[in-house]
């Protein structure tokens, strides 16, 4: 995605102490340049706090609000300049960083005397949350009544089970306090667009219903002369790709389990390596653009706006820009599964922001969480190809924004959404990346492949 591309790119492990329901897990991978830079001063020898105050009066002054992200800078912006408008003396200052370089800064940007007064949620900020450098949000969660205004399954991804709190493990709850370290703002989700036209060319009418359909149309592709699909799987293309396969050929059961680190959890099952297999397959096949190790998302979404492949791996934070570029001659579809009638299963997590236990400014960075709520930043969020956490606060949208709005009620109703798995250790971004594009260049076999990101996992979860 120029530049709105995730990848999961959308993301460490979601802890244990943090009630994830998986059925609107949600994210995303950008590209760009630059380094985090610093927020708002910070007195370091101030004690932090560790919760926002109760109180959401914003002082009558002027105030800065640094912000650092790694999703959609054309959406931040426009949410930071709608803020703006309803508070004239706060300036929102959006810092983005591509995904993979905001993950490995995370804990050095959030522990140092110069954070940002706002981050996005990412891999890693579990253990941030624990040390006290991010807020808990909790009595801005009753001062705002936020219970309210977003779904409690969203608010639920970034809730911990609280360490004071009684366990009911029975039934996978915590009652009494429940810290909450983020606002959802957007929901992703990943998938296939298609060139309406160039696949017309190639003698394609509509979206496959089952996986092998699809791949009957990657042949017609290649028949017809055409880079059948764009993949930018220097970075996240490639990742998205795997995952997707294995989103339909693994029982999301066994995959939860694993990312959720649970014990015995494993990837070098049957689904997982008849994924891996196929991107192998794909590529020996000409499927891929010849390039696509040394391509970037953002490279590889340029291209495909320019009429170079038929299919492209991206998620729904991409559609803003492709409406753009293309107009009503790109569609969305999520990958089909074995049979038509198979559950519809994506990767995906939740857009969400924290706020720094050093910003001098809790009051104005609720004001902005709030934000988050209203029907203004649900118009942007979704104009952007993101889904709202309140899909009835915006109109049914047409074209491509409409099909991946369908596609996503597709999955929640199957409780299909699973969460990227990169989640799974925080070294697990980086060996994904470099397996997959081992795996496309012929440099490593499918059960190699699975065996290395499992001894990642196993390293990570049984130390």
């Amino acid at each position: 995605m120029a530049a709105t591309e995730r990848g999961a790119g959308h993301r460490g492990t979601v802890p244990a102490t943090l009630a994830i329901p998986l059925a609107l897990s949600l994210s995303v991978l950008l590209t760009a340049c630059g380094a985090l830079t610093p927020g708002s001063g910070y007195d370091a020898n101030t004690v932090r706090p560790g919760a926002v105050p109760s109180s959401t009066a914003v002082p009558d002054e002027d105030i800065t609000l640094r912000l650092n992200f790694a999703d959609a800078p054309v959406m931040v912006d426009a949410l930071a300049a709608a803020f703006e408008e309803k508070h004239p003396r706060i300036d929102v200052r959006p810092e983005y960083t591509q995904f993979a370089d905001y993950v490995k800064s995370l804990k050095l940007t959030m522990t140092s005397d110069t954070a940002p007064d706002i981050a996005q949620y990412a891999v890693g900020m579990d253990a941030l949350a624990h040390r006290g450098d991010i807020l808990d949000l909790a009595p801005y969660r009753d001062a705002y009544g936020w219970r309210k205004e977003f779904p409690a399954a969203n608010l639920a991804q970034l809730t911990a089970g609280g360490g004071d709190a009684p366990s009911d493990s029975s039934a996978g709850r915590t009652t009494g306090h429940q810290p909450l370290y983020g606002v959802p703002v957007g929901l992703s989700m990943t998938g296939l667009y298609f060139n309406r036209k160039l696949a017309a060319t190639a003698g394609i009418s509509s979206p496959p219903r089952t996986l092998k359909e699809f791949e009957e149309q990657l042949a017609a592709a290649k028949r017809a002369g055409l880079t059948p699909m764009s993949l930018g799987a220097l970075d996240s293309g490639g990742l998205h790709l795997w995952a997707a396969l294995v989103n339909v050929m693994m029982p999301p059961e066994e995959y939860r389990a694993w990312v959720d680190g649970r014990d015995g959890a494993t990837i070098e099952t049957e689904g997982a390596l008849k994924a891996a297999e196929l991107v192998a397959e794909w590529a020996a096949k000409g499927y891929f653009d010849p390039s696509a190790n040394g391509t970037a998302q953002v490279d590889s979404t340029a291209r495909f706006t320019r009429d170079e492949s038929v299919f492209l791996i991206n998620g729904n934070w991409a559609a803003g820009q492709l409406v753009g570029a293309m107009g009503e001659n790109v569609g969305f579809f999520p990958m089909p599964g074995p049979v038509e009638s198979a559950r519809s299963v994506a990767s995906g997590f939740s857009v969400a922001y924290s706020v720094s236990s050093r910003t001098r400014h809790p009051e104005a960075a609720g004001a902005f969480l709030d934000f988050m709520a209203s029907p203004e930043a649900a118009s942007i969020v979704a104009a952007n190809g993101f889904l709202p956490p309140d899909p009835d606060a915006v109109p049914d949208q047409k074209g491509v924004l409409g099909e991946v709005a369908a596609a996503h009620r597709r999955v929640v109703a199957d409780d299909g959404t699973n969460q990227f798995p990169d989640f799974t250790a925080p070294s697990m971004l980086d060996r994904l990346r470099s397996g997959v594009q081992r795996l496309i260049a012929d440099r490593t076999g499918p059960a190699k492949f699975l065996a290395e990101i499992q001894d990642v996992w196993e390293a990570h979860h049984e130390q």
